[in-house]
C-alpha cells in the first residue's frame, strides 16, 4: 500500500529555510488524481494545508504562505519537498505529507505521521 515518510531537521533557527522531504512508497507521485500535499498543525491550533504539486509537477499554495513557501520534486525518488523560508517560531508546529484530492483542503486519504519543527534560537 502507499506509504508517505517525512524527514528533515527537527531544529531550525529563525529566519532560516525550513527543509523538508517525503518519500512515498508503494505507488507513483506522478500518477492518479491526487496532489501531493504539505500540511502543519501548530501547538494548539487548527491544521493548515500549506500547499501541493500535482502529478504534472504544478505546484499550488495557500496564499497566505506563498511568498515563502516553495514545493519541488524528485520523481527519480519518488519524493516531493518543502522549503518554507524566513521562518519565526510562529512556524513551529508539527509537518505531515499528505495525498489530497483537491486543494486547500486538509482532508486527506493517506498521510505521513507528522514531524515536529521547531524554530528557536
Amino acid at each position: 500500500q502507499v506509504q508517505l515518510q517525512e524527514s528533515g531537521p527537527g531544529l531550525v533557527k529563525p529566519s532560516q529555510t525550513l527543509s523538508l522531504s517525503c518519500t512515498v512508497s508503494g505507488g507513483s507521485i506522478t500518477t492518479g488524481f491526487y496532489y501531493w500535499s504539505w500540511i502543519r498543525q501548530p501547538p494548539g491550533r487548527d491544521l493548515e494545508w500549506m500547499g501541493a504539486i500535482a502529478k504534472s509537477g504544478s505546484t499550488f499554495y495557500n496564499p497566505s504562505l506563498k511568498s515563502r513557501t516553495s514545493i519541488s520534486r524528485d520523481t527519480s525518488k519518488n519524493q516531493f519537498t518543502l522549503q518554507l523560508s524566513s521562518v519565526t517560531p510562529e512556524d513551529t508546529a508539527v509537518y505531515f505529507c499528505a495525498r489530497t484530492f483537491g486543494l486547500g483542503s486538509t482532508n486527506a486519504d493517506l498521510r505521513g505521521q507528522g514531524t515536529q519543527v521547531t524554530v528557536s534560537s
